[in-house]
């Protein structure tokens, strides 16, 4: 079974800001465990006395804020680089999926309607690839709890029975589940790479996103795992 984990960076509702970013990162069940324990070893060196208490989060080891204060810029950008280099260096079988949506352009359209589509249908295509080789495997969407957990259990249920633009999904076993991200670090790497995708796209600043834009769901240099909207 392949897991995906969705976070989201940016407001929908915020009109100071340009975009809006969905993202997640598909792992195989067999490397989540892998995953998870090499960032509870960052965690470790940070705080050794309470490594769970902890939490990797894009904006807050960007601006300093809360926990982070008390490092330096320079360590907290290494933490967001050494975080996401984990995912770089993980199996090839783990792959990315961003949607990336200019808000003024999909107006009057709901961004996290469109962007869950995107991301929803495109995961569902990877998995379709897959069972083409010969290599059926199911799949599990997972967000972080949020706001939109009512209106991401509804959409995706129409999907699965109604079908979206592209068709029904097929290949996943369950509803999206929600989770606290204080629970789950795999939940919070999504964070970082929803993060480092919404500082490209919005501020310009491409070096985190750089890490990990590799692992991109790509086939033939088409990048079938990235949706811009800009």
């Amino acid at each position: 079974m392949h897991l995906l984990y969705i976070d989201e960076s940016g407001s929908a509702g915020d009109r100071q800001q340009k975009h809006f970013v969905l993202a997640g990162i598909s792992i195989f069940e067999r490397q989540s465990y892998w995953i998870a324990s090499e960032l509870d070893k960052i965690a470790e060196r940070i705080n050794p006395a309470d490594p769970m208490s902890v939490e990797f989060h894009g904006s807050p080891i960007y601006g300093g804020k809360k926990f982070w204060r008390q490092f330096e810029k320079e360590q907290r950008f290494q933490v967001l680089k050494e975080v996401l280099g984990v995912f770089a260096q993980s199996n090839i079988s783990n792959r990315i999926f961003v949607c990336v949506f200019n808000k003024e352009k999909i107006s009057p359209n709901d961004p996290v309607e469109l962007s869950f589509e995107q991301i929803a249908s495109r995961f569902d295509h990877y998995l379709a690839r897959l069972h083409k080789k010969n290599d059926t495997q199911r799949g599990l969407i997972i967000f972080d709890k949020s706001t939109y957990e009512t209106t991401i259990q509804g959409l995706a249920t129409d999907f699965r029975t109604i079908g979206h633009k592209w068709g029904v999904l097929r290949n996943l076993s369950e509803v999206p589940l929600f989770l606290d991200s204080k629970a789950s670090r795999l939940i919070q790497l999504a964070d970082l790479v929803a993060y480092s995708a919404f500082r490209k796209y919005e501020h310009g600043d491409d070096q985190f996103f750089s890490i990990i834009e590799e692992r991109i769901d790509q086939v033939g240099g088409v990048k079938h795992g990235l949706c811009e909207r800009l």
